[in-house]
């Protein structure tokens, strides 16, 4: 206990130097903050339409500081429920990645041989596959809804996290406490779950800091390619594809919604770094040397 405490320490000691780490992360709290909460303060609905300003630009007298859209919804609005979209199914569709991949890899690597051989086969056939494949196939199959994309973009994310924790499952499954637990007969689901899994959480935190903007820009392309939410919820993907198309005419339509976007994929990859970073031993011993 008191080396898990130390080894948390000092990863804390090496996240908190990195500033652009905690820059990343009250940027993402204020940018949550103002998601869930910045609706509240408008008297606009996502999908109400106001006939007298149509397309209309920024401005405070009128209410609408970050403009209309072309059909009158307030921008504003729609961008923090487009937020919302966004940052669940990064969250959510990285949430199913992370427990099939884990799973998948950690009984992977521990049981090794061919059964090992055979499910990273497996593994490298899905990798041939293109993954907007999969994704519109499962939407022919089961037509467009907002959970369809949490689990289709989840359910083809976990290849990679299922390899980083093979690997990371075959270091560890050679360690003493792990023979230990082999010869007090534990059997082999409660050694990878009690034993094997949560040795896995520095990987498994890095990576999901990692993939959450990965997440949140499959569902962007997706949106701008009339794949991913349907009218009249939104996403930051579907306001920026829905201001492509008017940023001649209505520059502000594209400019909001993507400067969201863009801080938040910023911010995740600085966060990532800082995890990685702070728990990466051999980065702590260079830092002290």
């Amino acid at each position: 206990m008191k080396k898990t405490n130390s080894l948390l320490n000092d990863a804390w000691s090496a996240l908190s130097k990195n500033k652009e780490a905690l820059i990343s992360a009250a940027t993402m709290a204020a940018m949550v903050f103002m998601v869930l909460l910045g609706p509240i303060f408008s008297p606009y609905a996502i999908d109400e339409i106001d006939w007298s300003m149509i397309a209309a630009a920024p401005s405070f007298s009128n209410g609408h500081i970050f403009g209309t859209d072309d059909l009158g919804r307030d921008l504003f609005v729609r961008t923090m429920y487009g937020g919302r979209i966004s940052l669940m199914v990064g969250l959510v569709a990285t949430l199913v990645s992370v427990m099939i991949g884990v799973t998948y890899g950690a009984v992977a690597g521990f049981m090794g041989g061919r059964i090992d051989a055979l499910m990273m086969r497996f593994v490298d056939v899905l990798y041939a596959m293109p993954f907007l494949f999969f994704v519109i196939l499962l939407m022919v199959f089961f037509g467009r809804s907002i959970f369809l994309i949490f689990i289709a973009i989840g359910a083809v994310n976990w290849l990679d996290i299922a390899r980083i924790v093979r690997g990371q499952t075959l270091n560890i499954k050679g360690k003493e406490f792990v023979d230990a637990a082999k010869t007090g007969g534990v059997s082999t689901i409660k050694i990878i779950m009690k034993h094997i899994v949560p040795n896995l959480l520095g990987v498994v935190v890095v990576y999901v800091a990692l993939t959450v903007p990965q997440v949140i820009l499959v569902e962007s392309f997706l949106s701008f390619l009339g794949l991913g939410v349907q009218e009249p919820m939104t996403s930051w993907g579907a306001l920026v594809n829905q201001g492509a198309r008017q940023m001649e005419s209505s520059p502000w339509m594209l400019l909001f919604p993507a400067v969201f976007l863009a801080t938040t994929l910023f911010c995740f990859n600085f966060i990532g770094d800082g995890l990685r970073d702070a728990l990466d031993p051999k980065d702590r011993t260079r830092g002290n040397d």
